[in-house]
């Protein structure tokens, strides 16, 4: 009748006390009459010393040093104050005097990674000659990868990204809609999309939520907001693009000026990088012992700079680029250095991007038909956010739509959402991925999707 404890609230507090407890073997160690082993539960562990003793034979010091890696175990035992801190484990003030042991589900006793290798920094197992683990293998064994405390701890604070954002945009008043992911046209208006049979037809993976978030503001949701998977068929094997990711997406009506918008979006990141600070440091901290980096920073309010400010930055630094040219990705990351020497911030807004190199439904600037009103986020000199005031006048959406060369039947029912009344509106989409990479000072969107998708993995 005992209620199982949680390897974390095993502190000084507990000490004395007789629990039961569920975990993995870590590691074992036998030494003479005794047995130290370590439980390990998601990104906790604590040191267990089965003794020969009243409450343990021989027999069962043998039977715990022979229970594989792995494998899970129930562990009655009394919590007992440390004489000294115990290295290596995350309660290192106390540790479990063991006296009974049950094996739950015992794992082979080959393991295809050891997880000790797996979160060992790369620069500690060169300077040792210590194993360390490669991403493929990593990728290929991602059940067993997902144990290590690093991943444990990425994947706890990318849950609290989304928790976060939905907290905040519900205390603003957003409602939250689910959107499609088979579509009867490209949304983007490109050709990198996922066709899938459809009965006697074809349809296509939604690219982005985009078109029906806006049709809900014509239908007078005035906020809206989505968490859903993106698909892109891209052929791109870069550390930042995935096939599919978790896209957290914006849009909303304004009143004045689509500003309002930008602002609103950039608090809601803002209030995400503050709520990150305030409750998963540990998680920070976790993630830093393997990937070591500096803290993140932002200002409030978030910097915001033309998209002529930023290429007047780049050609100071001696990068040559048209004033319609796209930022390539290394002019974006040579830009965030730039704005954070000058500004110290890892975070800021890019806005009036030129209109050539923005999508067909995106609002011209009225007072600079070259330029639109359309904006990029940036953390640490990567785009995590892109977005824009949309066109809600359906004249104007059909002209541009013809000037990308879409097919107008295929977005019938978009452009005709837009002739009963349409209120200016604008948004924009999240990758999660990247937000959750980026904030962590990660070097691949691998290790923050769970089960990643890219040209070359389909599998596990």
């Amino acid at each position: 009748d005992r209620v199982l404890v949680r390897i974390k609230d095993l502190t000084v507090e507990k000490a004395d006390e007789e629990v039961w407890v569920r975990g993995r073997i870590h590691t074992s160690r036998a030494k003479g009459k005794q047995c130290f082993l370590v439980l390990r539960q998601q990104q906790f562990n604590i040191q267990a010393l089965v003794a020969v003793g009243q409450h343990a034979s021989k027999q069962m010091v043998k039977f715990a040093a022979n229970i594989t890696k792995e494998s899970i175990v129930d562990v009655e035992g009394v919590v007992r104050k440390a004489y000294q801190k115990i290295g290596g484990c995350t309660q290192q003030d106390v540790e479990l005097h063991v006296q009974r042991i049950y094996v739950i589900s015992s794992a082979e006793p080959r393991l295809p990674l050891q997880l000790d290798d797996a979160v060992r920094p790369e620069a500690e197992g060169e300077e040792d000659g210590r194993a360390t683990v490669n991403q493929d293998t990593r990728l290929d064994n991602r059940i067993i990868d997902l144990r290590t405390s690093t991943s444990q701890a990425i994947f706890c604070l990318q849950s609290g990204i989304c928790q976060l954002f939905r907290e905040t945009l519900i205390h603003k008043g957003f409602v939250e809609i689910q959107t499609p992911k088979i579509i009867s046209a490209a949304s983007e208006g490109g050709a990198n999309v996922f066709t899938v049979s459809y009965f006697k037809t074809s349809a296509y993976l939604a690219q982005s939520p985009q078109l029906y978030k806006q049709m809900c503001i014509c239908a007078d949701f005035e906020k809206v907001f989505c968490v859903g998977p993106v698909f892109r068929a891209e052929d791109s094997n870069t550390h930042r693009h995935l096939t599919e990711f978790v896209g957290l997406d914006i849009e909303m009506a304004f009143n004045y000026h689509y500003h309002e918008v930008v602002d609103e979006i950039a608090d809601t990141l803002v209030q995400i990088f503050k709520g990150l600070q305030e409750r998963f440091q540990t998680e920070i901290q976790t993630v830093s012992k393997q990937f070591p980096c500096e803290p993140f920073k932002f200002l409030e309010p978030t910097l915001r700079l033309e998209y002529r400010e930023g290429v007047a930055m780049l050609r100071e630094a001696g990068v040559e680029m048209g004033d319609e040219e796209d930022l390539s990705t290394p002019n974006e990351k040579l830009l965030g250095r730039l704005v954070k020497e000058k500004y110290d911030t890892d975070f800021y807004i890019l806005d009036k991007y030129p209109l050539a190199v923005r999508p067909f439904y995106t609002m011209p600037d009225p007072a600079n038909p070259k330029t639109s009103n359309s904006y990029d986020m940036f953390m640490r000199g990567e785009e995590i956010l892109s977005g824009a005031q949309r066109i809600h006048d359906p004249q104007l959406l059909t002209e541009r739509a013809k000037h990308h060369g879409i097919d107008l039947e295929k977005i019938k029912a978009y452009i005709d959402s837009f002739r009963f009344g349409a209120p200016p509106h604008a948004g924009g989409g999240i990758g999660l991925e990247r937000v959750t990479m980026l904030y962590l000072g990660l070097h691949n969107v691998r290790q923050t999707s769970m089960f990643p998708r890219d040209p070359k993995r389909l599998t596990p």
